[in-house]
Parts: structure tokens; sequence; C-alpha cells
């Protein structure tokens, strides 16, 4: 019976990750709780459990006596004797429990105790696991959906996609595997509580760092991020070594990495664009792919105004505003972006005068990859409206016309 107690505890030690220690102090406890069921209290209790051989044994010091008035703390002195000859009146008697006399009722109590304790441990350890994981990228099965909300199974535990943090028209179907974001882990007494996402913008950015080795090693920078999750992502990249371009460093070879992470993101488009310390050229990089005439940035102001060429215009705005409003976000500056007819019309640009001429063979971009915009030619209109763009604009029915 030992030894099977021993593989038991060697089982749930690997299975459940809890030390041996703990499950024989979990046992301990349940003889204990078993006696205090049995005999109604336990001060005078002890258990002895050794963790080579798996033998208990479960004492009671109990005081020799005339006459036992409490037989749970006293014992006659012949009995006594019958245990160790030497004892005399008024020594204490160590007795042997036997734990096989106890009750049914006391014997499931005990058992209760092992468990509980078990799960305890159980919720502890996956806690601890996952809160060491917070903040962090995890692969995760899809189970199903709860009201809205989708249940996905990380190994040991169970998280919650919350329908807020889903991407709007992404269908997740059962047994998928996809990654998430660890938002939060909160400790309940049902275990611990696991939230997950597929909108945070932390979420490519960590997809970046398990693909990119640069990115992983520090060697390029992530500075900063803007995303509308199933649609556009930019990011802002810097390389601390002059000799690793940091744009190409995350698209790979024939775009391999990045396009990975786009598979992974189910087709969301990622512009990565250069950082500069240069407002006004981060600005400029920021509005890409569009090509830029000139940028005015405020830095205390934190506004800038752009001109770009007529035929850039659409481009520059993007569809619904979204480039502009993703490189508002992504540089934290208020962004204004006149063509260069509403430029030359508004007077306020001296440089624009009528000898000025923007050279349209331009050199491509070094470096800079993109995904081409699904916008349509014409969408906006040249004669757009003057219209700023800051990092919570929304857009309005009067912007779209």
């Amino acid at each position: 019976m030992n030894n099977e107690l021993l593989e038991a505890l060697d089982v749930l030690e690997k299975e459940k990750d809890i030390s041996k220690e703990t499950l024989l102090e979990a046992i301990e406890n349940s003889l204990i709780k078993a006696c205090e069921n049995h005999f109604g209290k336990t001060e005078n209790i002890s258990v002895e459990l050794s963790a080579e051989t798996g033998d208990f044994h479960v004492w009671a010091d109990k005081n020799v006596v005339e006459k036992v008035e409490d037989p749970v703390l006293e014992i006659d002195l012949a009995a006594a004797k019958l245990i160790d000859s030497k004892y005399e009146l008024g020594d204490v008697a160590k007795v042997e429990i036997q734990s096989k006399d106890f009750g049914r009722i006391a014997t499931q109590n005990a058992k209760n105790v092992i468990l509980q304790k078990i799960r305890e441990e159980e919720r502890k350890m996956v806690f601890s696991q996952f809160t060491d994981k917070e903040r962090e990228v995890v692969t995760g099965i899809v189970q199903r959906n709860m009201g809205g909300n989708i249940s996905i199974n990380l190994g040991k535990a169970d998280a919650t996609l919350p329908e807020k943090e889903q991407v709007k028209g992404e269908v997740l179907k059962p047994t998928e595997r996809i990654k998430v974001f660890i938002v939060e882990v909160k400790d309940t007494s049902k275990g611990p509580r696991i939230l997950v996402s597929r909108t945070h913008p932390e979420l490519v950015k960590k997809l970046f760092e398990s693909e990119v080795t640069e990115v992983a090693d520090g060697t390029v920078e992530i500075k900063a991020i803007s995303r509308e999750a199933g649609s556009r992502t930019k990011i802002a990249v810097w390389s601390s070594d002059p000799d690793v371009d940091p744009v190409g460093a995350c698209v790979g070879m024939n775009g391999s990495r990045v396009n990975a992470i786009v598979d992974e993101l189910k087709g969301e488009k990622i512009d990565i664009i250069e950082w500069s310390e240069n407002s006004a050229k981060l600005i400029e990089n920021a509005l890409s792919p569009a090509k830029v005439i000139a940028v005015i940035a405020d830095d205390e102001e934190k506004s800038a105004k752009v001109i770009v060429p007529d035929y850039q215009l659409s481009l520059a705005i993007g569809r619904e505003g979204q480039n502009a409003r993703l490189a508002a976000r992504l540089t934290d500056f208020k962004i204004d972006i006149k063509s260069e007819t509403q430029a030359r019309e508004s007077g306020e640009f001296d440089f624009l005068d009528d000898d000025y001429e923007f050279e349209e063979d331009y050199d491509e971009y070094d470096g800079d990859y993109e995904y081409e915009d699904d916008y349509e030619e014409g969408e906006y209109e040249t004669d757009y409206e003057e219209g700023e763009y800051e990092g919570e604009y929304e857009q309005t029915p009067e912007d779209k016309e």
C-alpha cells in the first residue's frame, strides 16, 4: 500500500507539477482532519509521515490516570502499561491511532482535504505560470463561442477572448491555432482568469520580436506603432547599428518575415517606416506610401502642415482617412494635409512660388516596404477641404465628402 502511495505521489508530481512535499503535507492535514471528525478534537494529535517509505503513523498523546473521564485525552494505567510497561500515573502515553478505524464520513472529509489542496496548488501554479507571461504572446487553440466571447485553450488553462478584443470580421473556428496577446491575469476563487486580445497593438510588436532576430536582440527597435486591427498597421523602426537597415531587417528576404506576420494576422496590411528624430522627416515617412512635397512641424504644439502633390492627396489621406489617421497616431502629431493647389491658393506657403515644381520622377524610398493601398483613384476629390488628423481622430461624414 505504501508503494502505491509513493507511485501515486510521483504521478501527481509529474502531471500536476506539484511538489511531493506539498502532497505529503496535504496527506498529513487530511489525517488530522479525519481525527477531528472522528474524535471531535485534535490538540493532542500528531502525524508522522515518511517521504522515503510512505509509512505514516497517527499518534494521540494521552495522560495516564486512574479513572478515565475523557477517553480522547486520557488512558488508564493498565492500558498504558500494555503499550509500555514504564508508564506510570501522571505520564503522557503516546497511543497510536489506526486510521482504518475512522468512519466513512471522516474518511471522505480527509479525501476532500487532499483534493482541495491539489486544486489550490494547481491554481497557484497556473496563476504563477501565466502571470510571468502577462503582456506576452502565446499560442492557443480556439474552443467555443460563449455569448460573444471566445474560449481559448492555452494548455494548462483556458483564456477568454472578449468580443471587444476580437478583430472585426475575423472568423475563428474551433480547433484553430492562433496567437493572442495576454492582457491581464487575475487570481480568483475559481482559478486564474486570463484575458487575451487579438486587437492590441502590442500583439504586432511581439510578433515582430519573435519573427525578426534583430528586433529580439535589440539591434532594431520598434519606436512607435499604430494599428487598426484587421485592416492596417504602421510601425516605425530604428537601428542602433548603422550597418543594419531596420526596415529591411523587418521585411526579410523577399518579404518573408513580414509576410509570416501578415499571415498570422489574416491579411492585415503592415507599413514599415524608418524612425527619425526629426519630426518633419518622421511625419513624411509615416505618410508613406504617399510622396510629400513639404512638412512644416511645430514640436511644441505637436502639429504639422503637410503639402502633397495634387495627384497624391487621395493616397496621403487613404481610404476613409485611414492613412493620415494612422500616421497621426504613429507620430503623435496633429496633421493637416493640403494638396499643392490648395497650398498655393491659401497663400500660407511663400516658398511655393509660380516657378516651383515638384519633381515627379523621384527616387524610390530605400528599403521602405508597404502593401499596396487598395484605395480607388478619385475616391477623394482633389479639392478636398482642409482637415486635421489627430491620434484619436474619428472620421465624420463631412470628412468623407
